[in-house]
């Protein structure tokens, strides 16, 4: 194998899918609506907007302020590095399901 690849984190691929998903919405409140409504689980909004400075910061995504609402918000567009990010992740998890065979469920080994 080539050289070392820097893999997403769990909840980093959840917050670019997610930014995917909302496309011209994706902003802070927003996008934890959609992650909670998607995976079933809260998250608090500083976890949210921690993890979306560390993919801006990563060049995962770009950010822009707007407050031609009323409202400031600061919106997030997915770039073609964390297109990227998010494609390596998919074929990641392709390689490693490939010929796993799981027990039925209520089997212990």
């Amino acid at each position: 194998m080539g050289g070392r690849v820097s893999y997403l984190g769990e909840f980093e691929q959840v917050v670019l899918l997610a930014v995917a998903r909302l496309k011209d919405e994706a902003y802070g409140m927003r996008l934890r609506t959609e992650i909670a409504e998607r995976t079933g689980r809260g998250t608090s909004i500083g976890a949210i907007y921690a993890t979306l400075d560390r993919l801006v910061s990563k060049g995962h995504l770009r950010a822009r302020d707007d407050d031609s609402g009323g409202r400031p918000r600061r919106f997030f567009t997915l770039t073609v590095p964390g297109i990227d990010a998010l494609e390596a992740s998919r074929a990641l998890q392709a390689r490693m399901w490939a010929g796993v065979q799981l027990p039925k469920s209520g089997r212990r080994s």
